[in-house]
Formats: structure tokens, C-alpha cells, sequence
């Protein structure tokens, strides 16, 4: 007999239909597009301090307004474009995650270059294949880990901005080198299996 949806276990931060589909479908999935990459880096970066929600409710916005997170695109953004996005209530309205974004496409350009792939260069971090961890409660998932540090000096170091560690292991939670899905949820099998 085929389960209902209720008998689905997921994480427990995701409950409500704007997250449960982002959790089923994107949170934890390997990404390998430098395109992915930058758009995370991005949302990541503008979710500091508020709720991921937020960020999932501006996320159509920010698509539009950041040239389909086209990093090369971003990189040029000017002063007038950047009071545009000030003005723009689509979006979190913060003049300095607006010029990190700025800053970090011309950064994520220089990793580009350098590694050939921004994917090439985090995927490094983790020796190429997602850690699985195996977490039964959600208390026992930090917030920090000793790679997420390892990760955001080196992005620091490299020019990026609103890349502190807490930041850092949300975007590898988000984007894959770490499984954060607890062993109860239905997609921990699904991802350890990638």
C-alpha cells in the first residue's frame, strides 16, 4: 500500500508549502551548475539574520532582479543599479548584502578562472562526494562545523562577503557536500544514495 502523504517524514523545519517543497525537491541535492552555485551564494548571503522563508518567498524576485544569477551580469552591476535593488521591495533592501552580491560575482569570476569551475572549487572542500551524516534530532545538527570554517576563510581570503561559517554551512546543507537530512526523513536514504 502506497503511503499518504501524511505518513511522510521530512525535517522539521519544513512544514508549511513554501518550504515542504524546497525540502523535498532541493535542500541537500548535489549541485554541480555554477549557475546554482551563484544563486545560493546569493540567497544564502541575503538570508542573514532572517528567516530562510523570507528568502523563499523572494526568490522569483531576486531570479529577475539578478539577471537569472548571472554571475558575469551581477559583476557589472553600478552604483545606479544597486540603488535600484535598494528600492526594490522584491527583495531584502540591505545596501550591503547588495554590493556583497556585487562583490562576490566578481569573486566567483576570479574562482572560476582560477579552478575552472566554482563547482570544481567547493566540491574540494569535501574530496569531491557528499559527507553523510547521521543525525537522529534535529538538536544534534550544528550550525557550525570546522569545514564550513575552512571554507569561508578561504572564501574571504578570495574577496567574498556574507560568507561567515553559519552562512557557509547553510549553503553546504543547501547545496550537498553535506547530507543534513535526519536518518527519520524520507530523502536521508534518497541523498546517501547520490
Amino acid at each position: 500500500m502506497a503511503e499518504s502523504k501524511q505518513d511522510v517524514v521530512r525535517c522539521h523545519w519544513a512544514g508549511n508549502p513554501l518550504n515542504i517543497p524546497y525540502h523535498d525537491k532541493e535542500w541537500g541535492v548535489p549541485v554541480h551548475d555554477d549557475h546554482r552555485w551563484f544563486e545560493f551564494l546569493i540567497l544564502e548571503g541575503a538570508q542573514a539574520g532572517l528567516s530562510w522563508d523570507t528568502i523563499l518567498q523572494k526568490r522569483a524576485r531576486y531570479q529577475k532582479v539578478y539577471a537569472g544569477f548571472d554571475p558575469e551580469k551581477v559583476a557589472s552591476f553600478d552604483a545606479r543599479k544597486s540603488r535600484e535593488l535598494l528600492a526594490d521591495p522584491g527583495i531584502i533592501r540591505n545596501r550591503l548584502k547588495i554590493a556583497a552580491a556585487v562583490t562576490n560575482a566578481q569573486s566567483f569570476l576570479k574562482v572560476q578562472k582560477e579552478f575552472g569551475s566554482f563547482d570544481e572549487y567547493v566540491w574540494n572542500f569535501v574530496g569531491g562526494a557528499p559527507i553523510q551524516n547521521k543525525w537522529k534530532k534535529h538538536q544534534q545538527i550544528p550550525a557550525v562545523t570546522p569545514l564550513a570554517t575552512a571554507l569561508s576563510k578561504d572564501l574571504k581570503m578570495r574577496g567574498f562577503r556574507f560568507v561567515g561559517p553559519t552562512i557557509v554551512y547553510a549553503l553546504m546543507q543547501a547545496t550537498g557536500p553535506v547530507n543534513d537530512h535526519l536518518q527519520t526523513c524520507f530523502r536521508y536514504k534518497q541523498l546517501s544514495q547520490t
